[in-house]
């Protein structure tokens, strides 16, 4: 089988079991910016690996870079389940969202964030965009806009040419500049969520309309599974009356500021339980995105740390 070779030029290789197991991480990011989810980023890592282990022993010492294997394995592995995907999502309840996931999930590794000339690789606007690629743009403008891979090695994992794949990463590209505005610094974002959250609490809905952009969206991805809006809800007043009328239908919620790959972000509880996440993009001072996770397939990197509070950033 082609996939037992490899021609990638990535990191020094390293044949044993550690630096194997040592790319796990990587993988699992790379699948996620693929995928919106880390349910489906799991599932293609665990089949990578399967895959290589189904090898016969020679034919993994045969294998000069087995970091660039793996890479190349995982990543028709979510070009096959971006096709699948498509599909499921057709049949999904109301909005489909990216998993939101807290700010550190893949620190510790040699995640190549800082290649990124768009900034925030891993927020919800960028994955959003992403969504909206073919599978072959979005696999082509990953690995090589985020994780630098030649367009060559790209053309042999999606099936087609290297100029093909370059236009297919340029196309890309363009998608996610005319759907994005450059990311407002770190402490706008998060002042301005602050500000969001204190009118929210407070029940205020002259001064959280004043928080929210005149063409402010507001997104809730439940699948069904809990009560929540199956539609896009638009304009500041009919947002803002949904986010009181959450609060005021369920007074046992209590909301925690913590970090986000977007920015602070708000988490909902209801006791110890994570009810949802919510993660919004600002833009001028404004909010002009709210995104609401409450599908609790969605949820479970947000379980509380037993016996801390660390990290958290209570209103």
């Amino acid at each position: 089988m082609d996939d037992e070779k490899d021609t990638g030029q990535h990191d020094d290789p390293d044949t044993g079991l550690d630096g194997v197991f040592a790319e796990r991480r990587r993988l699992l990011s790379l699948a996620y910016r693929m995928t919106g989810t880390l349910a489906d980023a799991e599932d293609i890592v665990q089949e990578t690996y399967l895959r290589w282990y189904r090898l016969e022993e020679a034919e993994r010492r045969a294998i000069d870079n087995p970091a660039g294997w793996l890479t190349r394995v995982a990543s028709r592995i979510a070009l096959d389940l971006l096709a699948s995907a498509r599909r499921r999502r057709e049949r999904y309840i109301g909005q489909w969202l990216p998993e939101p996931l807290p700010a550190d999930l893949f620190d510790g590794t040699a995640d190549p964030l800082d290649r990124v000339t768009l900034d925030d690789a891993v927020s919800t606007a960028l994955l959003v965009v992403l969504e909206a690629m073919t599978p072959a743009q979005r696999v082509a403008f990953v690995l090589h806009d985020v994780f630098a891979v030649p367009f060559d090695e790209i053309a042999e994992i999606v099936g087609r040419t290297p100029a093909a794949v370059r236009q297919l990463a340029a196309t890309g590209r363009r998608q996610v500049r005319e759907n994005r505005t450059a990311a407002v610094p770190r402490d706008e974002h998060d002042r301005t969520v602050r500000a969001f959250l204190h009118a929210a609490q407070a029940g205020d809905m002259r001064q959280l309309m004043r928080v929210l952009a005149p063409d402010v969206e507001l997104r809730t991805d439940a699948n069904g599974l809990v009560t929540a809006a199956l539609n896009v809800i638009e304009g500041p007043e009919r947002v803002a009356r949904l986010v009181l009328g959450v609060d005021a239908k369920m007074p046992e919620l209590t909301h925690h500021l913590e970090p986000t790959a977007d920015g602070l972000g708000v988490v909902l509880r209801t006791g110890d339980q994570v009810a949802g996440v919510m993660t919004l993009r600002v833009e001028q001072e404004l909010v002009t995105d709210v995104w609401i996770m409450l599908n609790p397939a969605k949820l479970t990197h947000w379980l509380p740390i037993p016996g801390t509070d660390e990290g958290r950033d209570d209103d």
